[in-house]
């Protein structure tokens, strides 16, 4: 994306439809074969969606999100794993939400108006994440990602990459793979 391009706001004015403007143009850039990926002297740049849990800032890889929806109409499902919220109808397709305070233990909180499912994709699957707020889209240098000392989590904790520097901030990146797996 080019940073200095000026942003033509949504007619809405909300934060989710602002975002998947950022969200569908960064998508764009990194589907584009005329547009090699994001390096700068020979750093990878990283380019994430972050959302927030409880106190602590989260990111996944753009790439990997399909869409950003607001939290309702979750239909739960009996028998279904602890951290399986439930499922939604997404344009007629049947999308399983993974409840990520559950994954990752926390304890729950009631629905609000700023929870959101972010919806990504797994290979053949997708798949809906239940997160308490989106809060933006970034790109920084991989240089400043650091593997999380292995003292810092638990064997059942592998599914966090790394943790990114970003000023005053950390900011925890998932490995989807491992983080939504649905046993």
């Amino acid at each position: 994306m080019d940073d200095k391009q000026p942003i033509q706001l949504p007619q809405s004015g909300l934060a989710e439809d602002i975002l998947a403007q950022f969200v569908t143009k960064a998508q764009a850039e990194l589907n584009s074969a005329a547009i090699a990926p994001a390096k700068a002297a020979g750093e990878e740049t990283l380019h994430l969606v972050t959302f927030r849990l409880a106190r602590e800032e989260y990111g996944v890889e753009i790439g990997r999100v399909q869409e950003i929806i607001r939290a309702v109409d979750i239909t739960q499902v009996p028998g279904a794993a602890e951290h399986v919220q439930g499922v939604i109808n997404l344009r007629g397709r049947i999308i399983p939400v993974i409840d990520l305070r559950k994954r990752f233990g926390l304890p729950e909180v009631p629905l609000t108006d700023r929870h959101r499912i972010i919806v990504v994709e797994l290979g053949e699957k997708r798949l809906g994440m239940l997160v308490e707020s989106v809060s933006q889209v970034i790109k920084f240098s991989a240089t400043l990602m650091e593997e999380l000392p292995e003292e810092a989590t638990t064997v059942d904790h592998h599914y966090i990459r790394g943790v990114g520097k970003l000023d005053s901030r950390l900011i925890i990146l998932l490995d989807l793979n491992r983080a939504l797996l649905i046993t």
